[in-house]
This record gives C-alpha cells, structure tokens and sequence, in this order.
C-alpha cells in the first residue's frame, strides 16, 4: 500500500491557481475547443480558470504555479493506489523500454484477463478495448446481436460514455423512448434507446409489460457515480435482474467506476446481481488508458474473429497500458488496500456527520450534498440549492489545498495513498467552505 502522502495540505498562503494555469488555458483555447479534451475540465460548473496538474505524488497533486493539493479527483477514479504509485510506475516503465506498442498479440494481454476473470468468476472471456465508452459500444453490439433485438433500456442519471444510443433522455412518460442529449445524435438512434427512472419498481414494470419483448439489454450503473453517487436498493436491482432473465433480454452492469473499487470483485458481487456483461475500465489499465468487456463464452464468442460481431483497434490491448493494470490489480488482489479505503471512509462518513454534514458515502466513493436535505437516490431529485452551494465554496477549498472535482454532480474518490489526516482536512473544508 502507498503510504507516501504528508500533509494534509501543503496550502501555502497564495491564492490557488495562478498566472502559469491562466497562461496555458489561454493558450490551449487558441488551439483545442473549448480548451480542454474532455468537458468537465472547463470549470464551467464551478467558475474560474481550469487548475492545470504538472505532478502527482501519493495523495497529491501539484499545479504549474507550484500549488499544492490533496486529491480527490484521481483522474476521476483510475488512481485508486493514488499517484505514481511505485509498483505501476515500476511496470509501466519496463513495459515501455520492451516497446511502447506492438499491434500484435503479446503475453500480457492473457495475464490481465486471467486476473480480471479471477475476480468475475461468472465470466469466462474478457475482451480489451481503450475506453470505457468503447467497452459499452461493444457490449451494446454483442447484446444486439446475440439477442436479435433493437432497443435498449437505460436509466435516467446513469451517464455510459458518449456512445449515440446512449446519450439520450426521457421524454414526458414514465418510460419512453429516448429524446436526443448530444447534436448530432439522430432522432432514429434516440428512439432506439428507453428511458427509465431510477428506484422506480412501477416503472421499471411498466417498461418490461411495454417493450419486452424487443429489449435487447438493459444497461445500468449498479452504483450510479455520475450523476451524484445515487445507490440503489439490492431489491430495484433484483427486480431489474428478475424481468430481464424473464424477458430474454441481456443485463450489462457498466462498471467502468465501480469495478474492483470495493474489492476484489464487482458492485455485482456486493449486491448479489449477477449480469449477463460488465464493462469495466479506470482502475483496470492503472491511469492508463483501457477499457474492457467480460462475460460467458456464450456471449463474448460473438466477437470477431470467431463470430460476426466486429471490434478491432489498433491501440486495443496495448502492452504498456496492460502492464499497468497487471500492477494495479495485483496490489488489490489481497484486499489490504480495500479495508483501508473502507476505513477512511468510515472516518468521513463519521466525521461529517459530527460536522452536520449530509455525504452520501459507498465505500471510499463520496458526495457532499451541500443543502442539508436527504440523500437523492435519484437524478430527478438533485437538488439545484446543494449544486449551488458546492459551486460557491469551490474556489475556497482551492485556497484550502483540497482539490474535489470541478462539477457538483461529479463523486470524490479516496485512494491507498490518502491519510486520517487528509480526511480530517476535507471534513475541515466542506463545513468550513
């Protein structure tokens, strides 16, 4: 375990940020949409300049002014042994010096789905892509053409990458057809696509007694993280699970947050619902970019070059990337990194509430709900005064040294490297924000 975090902070008396980040972002704007490769880095949910990261350690990161941070972003979850971490900095490195890619079968790519498949016993194939929104592409195909059906049901909150299916949400009803999310989704793509309700059995039953019978799969967060951290209860995922298998229809569990994030195993496993897929991604390729698809020979047998359904990619598999999750998933394999997480998380889930703090908490995945209302378990129920209220204290827990992610919808994971002391300091922020 990475026990190489200091202090809590390292705040220094200087504002967070700086003239370096401002300079860059300037610059990166000229040249790059929006100046960021990925939306949320825009700081456009919580004001200000984007923060630009030069180096991470442990349990910190360090920005182009020199700023100091704890954080509890983690690359939004990859680095849950936290940054540059010894052993994946180790492999990562000799994997490079071998070759940085080959485009050819290599020895790691069994060594990482044997591990990945030790921990999801039900599964008896994995397949690597380089994405988790590719991981739920593929799935979505398998699913399509091992059942011979067109729709697919997801779940309003539950974000799945920015495949077209996918990015789409609920009309007027109960359940309905997809409405397009994204330009450039097609009316026909959106309404190929139903959406539902989160913790919602009438509509949930609704959906099957409408559509069954044309349902290919039902795609689902067992633990929604992207929309607020909106657990479900294990009796909504039963019934899910029950009218699925009843229905032929597949259930596919994306995973890409929540797997091996509470052990050695999928959410699956802590709520006792078996799926038909999981896609899986972050922690698996280590902070390195990988995402994958595991389940039955049944299924996975489908995917060229044994079957019809087609999926290549020239970076798939990349050996210096799976090197990386090999490392990763190793240092989780005995569950001392799990039990400390488990008990940081108790430490804040104790600590905020002695702070009269609301925090809905899973193991070390957290969200502050800043209103002092319940905990929402559903999209529809966030509440725009907890969003907000996070919104007005960002820039003060950046003078603070505590770096959270930039959006009140966005979760704050904890990783091996973080500390009692680290915990102590977030608590200090958010009641003091």
């Amino acid at each position: 375990m990475n026990t190489r975090a200091t202090s809590p902070s390292g705040a220094g008396s200087e504002s967070r940020g700086g003239a370096a980040s401002a300079s860059l972002f300037a610059r990166a704007q000229r040249v790059i949409p929006g100046g960021v490769s990925s939306p949320v880095r825009a700081f456009k949910s919580v004001g200000g300049t984007p923060v630009f990261f030069k180096r991470g350690e442990g349990a910190h990161v360090v920005d182009e002014d020199g700023n100091r941070y704890v954080d509890y972003c983690l690359a939004w979850g990859p680095l849950i042994l936290g940054h540059a971490h010894p052993a994946v900095v180790e492999a990562t490195i000799s994997a490079a010096r071998d070759g940085l890619a080959f485009g050819t079968c290599h020895r790691r790519e069994a060594e990482l789905a044997e591990l990945i498949l030790e921990a999801f016993p039900w599964a008896d194939r994995a397949r690597f892509v380089v994405s988790g929104t590719e991981a739920v592409l593929t799935a979505v195909r398998l699913a399509r053409a091992h059942t011979g059906r067109r729709l697919l049901l997801k779940f309003s909150g539950c974000y799945h990458g920015h495949v077209d299916a996918l990015m789409v949400k609920a009309g007027s009803g109960v359940a309905t057809l997809g409405l397009a999310e994204s330009a450039g989704v097609t009316e026909t793509v959106a309404h190929d696509t139903v959406v539902a309700p989160l913790a919602d059995q009438a509509a949930l039953r609704e959906v099957f007694a409408t559509y069954g019978s044309q349902i290919a799969a039902a795609i689902l967060e067992p633990l929604p993280a992207n929309n607020g951290l909106l657990e479900q209860e294990r009796a909504w995922l039963a019934t899910l699970r029950e009218l699925t298998t009843a229905s032929g229809s597949l259930l596919i569990f994306d995973e890409v947050i929540t797997g091996f994030r509470f052990g050695f195993h999928g959410y699956g496993k802590v709520v006792d619902v078996r799926p038909d897929l999981s896609t899986l991604g972050k922690i698996i390729g280590g902070g390195l970019p990988v995402g994958g698809v595991v389940g039955p020979a049944a299924i996975l047998d489908k995917l060229a070059p044994l079957g019809p359904v087609y999926q290549a990619g020239t970076m798939a598999g990349n050996p210096v990337a799976l090197a990386a999750g090999v490392a990763t998933l190793r240092e989780l394999r005995s569950g001392a990194v799990h039990q400390h997480l488990e008990g940081l998380g108790a430490r804040l889930s104790e600590r905020a509430k002695a702070r009269g703090l609301t925090l809905a908490r899973v193991g070390g995945v957290f969200w502050p709900v800043l209103d002092g209302g319940s905990i929402p378990h559903r999209a529809e129920d966030i509440r725009d005064g907890a969003v907000q209220a996070f919104k007005a204290r960002y820039a003060r827990w950046l003078d603070a040294g505590i770096y959270l992610p930039p959006s009140a919808y966005e979760v704050g994971f904890l990783s091996a490297a973080h500390q009692p002391e680290h915990i102590d300091a977030l608590v200090d922020a958010l009641a003091g924000g």
